[in-house]
């Protein structure tokens, strides 16, 4: 295949035309394929997945080129076809959010026009939304502050690790000591290791939350030095806040920093009604907050938020070509400093779209649906006497539950028929729901089914099939003693399985 290169790029004056056209077969091509999938995810399992995708997308690298339109067709109906889609209602297992049409809108300029985060004369304009940005988002999270700021992340796992940098910076020559909950992200754990700090000190937690009086035992009982307590608002498995007031109390106490990782819970904030949930989180001194959970942007799209600007000087870099001390002095203004990554994506851009779309009245209003419905569903999960909620105060919008005949086998085997009910509608494509291990009523771990809800449209009546689904696979699934039948390619019609 040959071109000129004007009919090769997105950008320059005749980019968008070509653009158009491409787009056209984009969209084309989505949502014919999402009628074919007919439902949250395909059918069949990892190896009919594999099989369908490789048919269409192989070879990846041919000797000649097959053209743009028909290499988008071939590969855009693969993905789609074969995607776990976010924005049907069945699909509810992960942080994993359904992007506004807007945000996905805004990813176009950014990936036409290319802009490089790491230097002014690649992202002039770029550069100034993100400041504007990050500058709302400080002020959002430390409202009281003299001078906040906010990176932007690649998410929650960065966000943290960069946390845990500025911390051990500021401890120097410490060395700096992490003390976190049992219900803290994996991403605490690696930022530690990868940092080169001390394996993390693990905290006591009582219903998925920490306990105060363990934390008080264990920061009384270390033997001085820098401390950063991570705390969470808003668990990966239950969507549990820790107490935030009495846990900076207690850190203050000790002269220790506090550091929260509200990647989930921190859009909250947008809710006059819901933010009171975050009370405390302003007395940490570092914030991690993700907008690709809820809310509702493409991945990636985390935040950083410190109380103070000056809390970021350790990532201050100086490389001639990108922000050479005169360069600065004349103006020129210096992004190098604003991540640990080089060249990095307008993130930004998709961001602010949003927050000027929709306002914060406008977010609010999203995420206080999303938590009304999952208080909808905990409440039609209570009046089905074939399934069991996780007892307590649901977390944010993730549910817990199970089925009872699971509750009348043996731990082990009713953890087996849970796993199998999941990995039955998983291989059916009828339907993705999580799993999770929390503490039961009776103190007892077990394994659970988990709703994750974070779509902000759909409706608690769209979601009772689940439930219907849920008891179905598991009376089979006791019946045949819990066992883990190889799924196979069992295509479940269109028509069983749920879809928007």
């Amino acid at each position: 295949m040959s071109a000129g290169t004007g009919d090769l790029l997105a950008g320059g004056a005749h980019g968008p035309g070509r653009l158009r056209a491409l787009t056209e077969v984009v969209l084309d091509t989505l949502e014919t394929a999402a009628r074919a999938r007919g439902g949250p995810l395909p059918a069949g399992g990892p190896d009919a997945v594999a099989r369908r995708t490789g048919a269409l997308c192989a070879p990846v690298l041919p000797e000649e080129g097959i053209g743009a339109e028909a290499a988008l067709a071939d590969l855009v109906r693969a993905v789609a076809e074969g995607a776990a889609d976010p924005a049907d209602p069945a699909c509810v297992a992960h942080l994993h959010c359904p992007p506004l049409a807007v945000a996905v809108a805004a990813e176009l300029p950014g990936a036409a026009l290319n802009p490089s985060m790491d230097s002014w004369d690649q992202a002039p304009a770029a550069g100034v939304i993100e400041e504007l940005t990050t500058a709302a988002l400080a002020r959002l999270v430390h409202p009281d502050a003299p001078a906040p700021d906010a990176l932007i992340t690649s998410g929650g796992t960065e966000s943290n690790l960069v946390a845990l940098l500025l911390a051990r910076e500021r401890a120097a020559p410490g060395p700096l000591r992490v003390v976190t909950g049992a219900n803290a992200h994996h991403s605490v754990h690696r930022a530690a290791w990868m940092l080169g700090l001390p394996a993390p000190t693990v905290v006591a937690c009582h219903d998925g939350r920490i306990d105060p009086a363990a934390l008080d035992r264990t920061l009384a009982g270390l033997d001085g030095g820098p401390v950063l307590v991570v705390a969470t608002a808003g668990t990966t498995d239950e969507g549990r806040i820790d107490p935030l007031p009495e846990i900076a109390r207690i850190a203050e106490r000790y002269d220790a920093e506090l550091h929260v990782d509200a990647a989930y819970g921190g859009p909250l904030l947008f809710s006059e009604r819901l933010a009171p949930r975050l009370a405390g989180l302003d007395r940490a001194v570092s914030v991690t907050f993700d907008l690709h959970k809820l809310g509702w942007q493409p991945v990636a799209a985390g935040v950083l938020a410190v109380a103070d600007t000056g809390l970021l000087a350790p990532l201050s870099l100086r490389t001639d070509y990108l922000n050479a001390d005169d360069d600065t002095e004349a103006g020129l203004p210096d992004l190098l400093g604003r991540s640990i990554r080089t060249t990095r994506r307008p993130d930004a851009l998709k961001i602010a779209v949003t927050f000027r779309a929709l306002g914060r009245r406008g977010l609010s209003e999203l995420v206080e649906h999303c938590v009304t419905t999952a208080e909808e569903f905990a409440r039609a999960l209570d009046a089905r006497p074939a399934l069991r909620r996780r007892p307590g105060e649901i977390g944010i919008s993730t549910v817990l539950f199970r089925p009872v005949v699971a509750d009348a086998l043996e731990p082990e085997a009713g953890d087996a028929v849970v796993a199998e009910v999941r990995r039955t509608l998983l291989m059916d494509g009828r339907a993705v729901l999580g799993r999770a291990v929390a503490e039961d009523g009776d103190g007892r771990r077990r394994l659970w089914l988990k709703a994750t809800l974070l779509h902000p449209a759909a409706a608690t009546a769209g979601l009772l099939p689940l439930l219907d689904l849920v008891t179905a696979a598991a009376q089979r699934a006791a019946a045949e003693g819990g066992g883990g039948g190889d799924g196979g390619d069992t295509g479940a019609p269109a028509a069983e399985r749920l879809s928007p």
